[in-house]
């Protein structure tokens, strides 16, 4: 069975625990405490040398880590991923949107105020953080104005991606009131069938 390293509260975790539950894949949830350190560990590393949650343990040995390659590789050869070259292109164009300008903002933000004993030097330009946050849901919402899902007028792996961080940016402070776009959306990706939240294991 799939093994996939994962710590809860991880809008990246849950972006694979949500695809791989809506693909009907049975999977083994192995919980780490990153806040205890427990990705940093000599046999964690052995595996993974990024030191970070998600990660996957195939069932043939095979590992993979990072949370957008993860959620490519199960998404092959589904609807969740386009067999059409350049809606494909398109879908990658998101989750490196979301890698670059969405996540390193909405999801740090979110973890330096979730956990504000963790000492973290990127608490001197958190205000500045936000702002780039709030760049980023204003991309969203002028794209999804003029649409329903990110790419290709369907749900896709783009859309998880961009869910994950999103529909919990309220942690973090970001308030989503003036994005009517972006909360139509979250809306219609929580009423996806087997939909899972992110505190489900």
């Amino acid at each position: 069975m799939i093994r996939l390293y994962d710590y809860l509260p991880s809008g990246n975790g849950y972006k694979v625990r949500l695809l791989l539950t809506q693909l009907a894949i049975p999977f083994e949830r192995i919980e780490l405490d990153i806040i205890a350190g427990e990705t940093r560990t000599p046999k964690f590393l052995a595996k993974f040398p990024n030191g970070r949650i998600p990660a996957v343990e195939l069932d043939d040995g095979k590992l993979l880590f990072e949370s957008n390659a993860i959620i490519t590789y199960f998404a092959d050869g589904t609807p969740f991923l386009s067999a059409d070259r350049f809606e494909r292109a398109q879908i990658l164009q998101w989750l490196f949107f979301e890698q670059y300008s969405h996540e390193p903002y909405i999801a740090s933000v979110r973890f330096l105020v979730m956990y504000p004993q963790v000492q973290d030097d990127r608490r001197q330009i958190l205000t500045l953080m936000r702002r780039r946050g709030y760049d980023a849901l204003a991309v969203m919402d002028s794209h999804l104005k003029s649409r329903e899902w990110f790419v290709g007028g369907r749900y896709s792996i783009a859309d998880i991606a961009l869910y994950a961080y999103t529909h919990v940016a309220n942690e973090g402070g970001f308030d989503l009131s003036g994005y009517a776009a972006i909360q139509t959306w979250l809306e219609r990706v929580k009423s996806q069938p087997r939909h899972i939240p992110i505190t489900k294991s």
